[in-house]
């Protein structure tokens, strides 16, 4: 059962009942019981339906043609709570406790964006800044969102190359989304909430050389979107559950150059490249690299502000892909032998 509201003259949307919670974010708001050794700093949150999204991208547990359990996303598990339930559990928290940023999860179904409006109306009232992450939306849509109280908005291209996109997330009747199409939202997402307010996922993994990944995170950088990096995960029941993760070495490379040219480090011009498109060298001396890697900075979580997202990548007592929080000497010390191993 929804129940309506009037947001503007002329916009009604519907308050959706359900809401799923990522399981991690529900042990902190006392809706669930788990231990934990990293504490999420941002609430996860991801609308509920009962079907599967209309998107179809290979890694994606909620996609059209995924087998994979519907709770879940990537590798954590999202119950379903009342949506006035959570909203009581957040006005209940403890400061000590508050989270830095709400993020919630759209999923493409018919109907999404009233839930999404009507989810971002509930929490607003919280006063937690809150941040969306959905596939391209209308012009009219984002303002809408805007004026809701987002302040941040994430578009997913998830893939570094146009080719690479279509095979990930399908072409024509086997997906419904178009690269252009990102490109055009992206702008638009620009304009509506201003620059370095508008975030993009890279997942590295699905078949993109050093160049190609390195090249669309400076392309986002200077276009003043920030880019989140993941790691390819496989999921079983997913198109893709029978492909590998890609090389931590592979992935540590990526993290230090994101960290690089964020940072105005150094640039792409700067970076060298053979033949195969792999990273020979990051333009800078060796000293200058080690205490960068030293600092353990560019291998922490990336994302919007706030973001840590423990455990999306791995299980406890794996490698950290990516640490949610700050790295032990004896971390740092892996990494730095890591890359004199292969370097």
């Amino acid at each position: 059962m929804k129940r309506e509201i009037n947001i503007y003259p002329g916009d009604t949307y519907l308050i959706p009942e359900y809401i799923r919670v990522s399981v991690g974010t529900a042990a902190v708001l006392g809706l669930r019981q788990m231990q934990m050794d990293a504490i999420p700093t941002t609430a996860y949150l991801m609308l509920y339906t009962e079907k599967k999204c209309f998107g179809n991208c290979g890694f994606c547990p909620q996609a059209r043609e995924s087998e994979a359990r519907s709770d879940a996303l990537s590798r954590i598990f999202w119950p379903k709570f009342e949506l006035s339930e959570l909203k009581r559990a957040f006005e209940k928290l403890e400061v000590s406790k508050q989270f830095k940023r709400i993020c919630v999860q759209a999923i493409n179904y018919v109907g999404f964006f009233d839930d999404l409006a009507g989810i971002v109306k509930t929490l607003n009232g919280l006063q937690i800044p809150i941040s969306v992450s959905v596939h391209p939306l209308t012009e009219q849509q984002m303002k809408n969102l805007r004026e809701l109280g987002v302040n941040r908005i994430g578009i997913p291209f998830d893939t570094a190359t146009q080719e690479i996109f279509y095979k990930v997330k399908g072409k024509g009747a086997k997906g419904p989304y178009k690269w252009e199409k990102y490109l055009e939202s992206i702008e638009k997402a620009r304009s509506i909430f201003g620059s370095n307010n508008v975030s993009t996922h890279l997942i590295i993994g699905l078949g993109e050389t050093d160049y190609e990944a390195i090249k669309f995170m400076q392309d986002s950088i200077d276009s003043q979107v920030l880019v989140a990096l993941f790691t390819f995960t496989p999921i079983k029941g997913t198109t893709f559950e029978a492909n590998s993760r890609p090389n931590l070495f592979k992935y540590r490379k990526m993290q230090l150059a994101r960290y690089l040219l964020l940072n105005k480090i150094s640039h792409l011009n700067k970076f060298t490249f053979n033949e195969a498109g792999n990273l020979v060298s990051f333009g800078l001396e060796k000293e200058k690299i080690d205490d960068i890697i030293r600092s353990g900075m560019p291998f922490l979580t990336s994302g919007c502000p706030g973001c840590n997202r423990p455990y999306y990548n791995e299980r406890p007592g794996e490698t950290l892909y990516n640490y949610p929080r700050s790295l032990s000497s004896e971390e740092i010390d892996k990494i730095i032998d890591l890359f004199g191993e292969n370097t």
